[in-house]
């Protein structure tokens, strides 16, 4: 890969996946270069430095490989929300809608204990309706989300409006125009 100075540079763009007329942002690009994710990951821990964060919360599944590097470097702790049926203990779910059909996701009912500082992260932020119901999951929990971190937000798609109108701080490091 060529020398990059933004993050941007490292996510590759792949015509028509999953379905004809997307255009897929691949950012296993990024993750496969030790200096495209060290950016990614300092850039996502700059607008925090000086708060307060108790965990890190990550959605299946890059948000896991984002989350948890920076659980790491802010030594706090990782919590996974996962696809329905995925985690061992005791859970609780949350429905939400897809473009076609529904999903649910869940986390363990003793991952978050009331009054933590939490920042959600996620690789993509598209209509944010993963991002919404793990926020509802971290709510219910007790948990105060400090604010919502991604490395691309597609704004065509509202998930940035849909997030703020619920009253989140939401970090983005770069945009992609389109779908």
């Amino acid at each position: 890969m060529p020398k990059s100075t933004t993050v941007k540079d490292y996510i590759r763009t792949i015509a028509d996946f999953p379905h004809e007329g997307i255009m897929f942002r691949d950012v296993t690009t990024l993750f496969a270069d030790p200096r495209g994710f060290r950016m990614a990951v300092d850039q996502m821990l700059h607008p925090y430095a000086g708060m307060r964060i108790d965990k890190v919360v990550g959605l299946e599944a890059r948000g896991f490989i984002l989350g948890g590097a920076v659980a790491h470097q802010l030594s706090v702790g990782f919590v996974p929300i996962r696809k329905k049926g995925k985690l061992p203990g005791k859970v609780i779910s949350e429905d939400y809608q897809l473009e076609y059909g529904e999903a649910v996701v869940e986390v363990h009912d003793d991952a978050i204990s009331a009054g933590e500082k939490v920042l959600l992260v996620d690789d993509l932020l598209a209509t944010g309706g993963t991002a919404e119901a793990g926020i509802r999951l971290i709510e219910r929990l007790g948990g105060e989300i400090l604010s919502c971190a991604f490395i691309i937000d597609l704004p065509e798609l509202g998930g940035r409006a849909r997030l703020e109108k619920l009253g989140m701080d939401v970090h983005a490091l770069c945009a992609f125009e389109g779908l």
